[in-house]
């Protein structure tokens, strides 16, 4: 396997009021915030385009167990279900299965220092 990872598909952090810190991101720092956060549009050298999200979830958020982190970061990647495979030989801890949806695949792997960190690949088609 040649590609993993291809670049930041998003930061998600924990907060104590989201709704408040989007409205002081939106109006200090003129991020154009919705429900989730922003997504912004990218470009790399070679012409590849993208989005990453930056989204704040509220303090008590499950979806970042079983870390205890109050981050995690979301990996834009080539072919999931492979990454996962070649991970798991590897001595990775897997975190759930693969989810599926409409905009691309997630699974989940933690770090050595008990990171949770998101894996998606996205439908490009729908992240341009």
């Amino acid at each position: 396997m040649k590609t993993r990872v291809t670049g930041l598909g998003g930061f998600f952090f924990k907060s104590k009021d989201p709704e408040k810190l989007k409205a002081w991101y939106g109006k200090h720092l003129g991020i154009p915030v919705d429900n989730y956060g922003w997504t912004f549009k990218w470009q790399d050298d070679v012409g590849g385009k993208g989005t990453t999200q930056w989204s704040p979830f509220k303090e008590d958020t499950s979806y970042f167990k079983p870390s205890e982190k109050d981050f995690m970061m979301n990996f834009r990647v080539e072919n999931l279900h492979e990454l996962l495979s070649v991970l798991k030989e590897e001595g990775v801890t897997i975190v759930g299965k693969v989810e599926e949806y409409d905009y691309g695949k997630f699974g989940w792997i933690i770090d050595p220092e008990n990171n949770k960190i998101e894996l998606w690949e996205p439908i490009d088609s729908a992240f341009l």
